[in-house]
């Protein structure tokens, strides 16, 4: 019985190491090559996977990171979601306020139809100049120079 349990021990030994040795990234590997640590365990089996744990395994816990060479999909790229809700999230803020604009824009132009006939002060607002429609003749709107400090163009 203890035969078998040494043949066991020696076999479950050689195995877990030459896995071990396939399985580490070649980059990691600390004496010799990956190719020629494989072949030490395969030519001496008990004594080449005590010397890959002992020698040749990369130190530290924690495994080594699988580094792809692929793309990975924009699906699956957590920055390219996380940029995709910001510029979500600005294009409906943008939206919102294109949206304000424009019906504070209807609400001036029928403030300034709605009083056409009226003179002076007489007109809402207009005595202190707190009416927005006041604007003199000569003075248009231009998006690009937009004095809110946007840089919308419509």
């Amino acid at each position: 019985m203890p035969r078998v349990l040494v043949a066991v021990a020696v076999l479950a030994i050689y195995v877990y190491g030459i896995v071990d040795v396939i399985r580490t990234d070649k980059r990691l590997t600390r004496g010799i090559s990956k190719t020629a640590w494989i072949v030490v365990i395969v030519v001496l089996p008990v004594v080449g996977a005590a010397l890959w744990f002992i020698i040749g395994r990369p130190r530290g816990s924690r495994p080594a990171a699988q580094s792809y060479s692929h793309t990975t999909a924009p699906d699956d790229d957590p920055d390219f979601l996380r940029n995709l809700e910001i510029r979500r999230r600005n294009q409906a803020e943008a939206d919102h306020l294109r949206k304000l604009k424009d019906e504070l824009q209807a609400k001036e132009r029928k403030l300034d139809g709605g009083t056409p006939g009226t003179g002076g002060a007489e007109g809402k607002g207009k005595a202190n100049g707190s009416h927005r429609g006041d604007k003199h003749p000569e003075e248009t709107h231009h998006p690009e120079t937009d004095s809110h400090g946007t840089d919308e163009v419509k």
